[in-house]
């Protein structure tokens, strides 16, 4: 027995009380990749991404090991729910225009001194003090870093458009901005080089795009590593007591945290290994959150039909942002069709081994858009179901 196939068995095993749709995340596996992490970030603390967990359970889990600090949050409105739950260290990475969030940040002690907020213009400084509706406290803020690799005087671009913020005077500028105005403190600085950290370099039949991916995130490493040292050189001499620079991401973990200007490192999907994560030559994870579909239908041989499946992640449209049918192995879709809204036709071997009823085990593209299809998440240990816990969609928050 393959060791995939014996997480079939354990997988039915500890589901077989249960009907699926239904979602599980294999604690073995998910601890494992966290130890991962840990050894990766050599030293370095591992901020959580939320966005990459969703469920708060898990976000406790992981933060109560060694090596794991804070979260990075991806709405205001996802910071303040997290901070009223306990957490005391949330980045928020993306800029927000929530006026109501802003001024219930403003307004409480406590959410205002766990959550900061990121900026890179000065009219989101603006922005949060037209807000404020009467709320005096000091709001935390962080500048992010535009990280992606820029050639030929700009012509040439790799990586996402986030931050207009490129130069280390650019952002010494806006730090000062921020140090002279009232109500703000700045604390922190963020780089997600995405470019370097979430794309596979080892992709599956396509030898020279892999050679090329490869040689891209060696340069634009390169480029990065001198240019962030001297934005954080520069915004220190505004801010001194910077509190934090974060950097990183799941597939680019060891290489940041060697960066001495990096004082801590963003990772999330690490910990579940959706199937984006295969192709890298820097790590490897091992699954831990998958679903299962039921099987409903034998249309003929070699073909059976699931219940759902059409739940693509984001990104630029592509095969890679299906989920892939992964236990048991050998289903493909097909062709014709594709995952669907209400049913899925699979095809191949395996298919005729397969009930009405039986489940088969799918794994995500990404991490923690999973659990906006599901209210709860299953914690397996071995062939047993431990836990049933809540994920964001379950405690009735869908932030986005």
């Amino acid at each position: 027995m393959t060791a995939r196939a014996a997480d079939r068995a354990r997988y039915d095993r500890a589901t077989a009380h249960l009907d699926a749709p239904l979602a599980i995340v294999d604690l073995e596996a998910f601890d494992a990749n966290a130890d991962d992490l840990v050894r990766r970030a050599a030293g370095k603390p591992i901020r959580v991404a939320g966005k990459s967990v969703r469920c708060r359970a898990l976000l406790e889990r992981v933060l109560a090991r060694e090596g794991f600090a804070g979260i990075m949050s991806f709405t205001l409105g996802e910071s303040l729910w997290l901070a009223r739950s306990g957490f005391d260290d949330v980045l928020l990475a993306y800029p927000s225009a929530d006026r109501k969030a802003f001024a219930e940040l403003a307004s409480d002690p406590k959410l205002a001194a766990a959550v900061t907020v990121m900026v890179d213009d000065p009219a989101q400084l603006g922005f949060i003090d037209d807000a404020r509706g009467g709320g005096r406290e000091v709001v935390r803020v962080c500048l992010e870093l535009d990280t992606s690799l820029q050639l030929f005087r700009g012509r040439v671009r790799v990586g996402a458009r986030r931050s207009p913020l490129r130069s280390p005077g650019q952002l010494a500028e806006l730090a000062r901005e921020i140090a002279r105005r009232p109500g703000f403190r700045l604390v922190g600085i963020m780089a997600y080089e995405g470019h370097i950290a979430g794309v596979g370099d080892a992709v599956p039949g396509r030898p020279v795009r892999s050679r090329a991916i490869r040689l891209m995130q060696a340069t634009a490493r390169r480029e990065l590593v001198e240019r962030r040292a001297a934005v954080v050189r520069a915004v220190r001499a505004v801010v001194p007591d910077l509190e934090f620079v974060n950097g990183g991401g799941t597939g680019s973990v060891q290489t940041t945290a060697a960066e001495d200007a990096v004082t801590e490192i963003a990772a999330g999907s690490g910990l579940y290994v959706p199937r984006l994560f295969d192709n890298y030559t820097s790590f490897r994870g091992r699954p831990a959150a998958l679903f299962a579909l039921p099987v409903v239908r034998r249309p003929g041989v070699g073909v059976i039909t699931v219940l759902g499946g059409g739940c693509p992640a984001s990104g630029a449209a592509g095969a890679d942002r299906l989920p892939v049918p992964y236990l048991p192995e050998g289903l493909r879709y097909d062709a014709q069709e594709g995952p669907g809204e209400v049913q899925t036709p699979l095809l191949g071997s395996p298919a005729d081994d397969l009930l009405v009823g039986d489940k088969v085990w799918f794994r995500h593209a990404k991490a923690g858009e999973l659990c906006e299809r599901f209210e709860v998440l299953r914690l397996v240990a071995g062939d047993t179901v431990t836990a049933t816990v809540p994920t964001y969609r379950g405690e009735g928050h869908t932030f986005l």
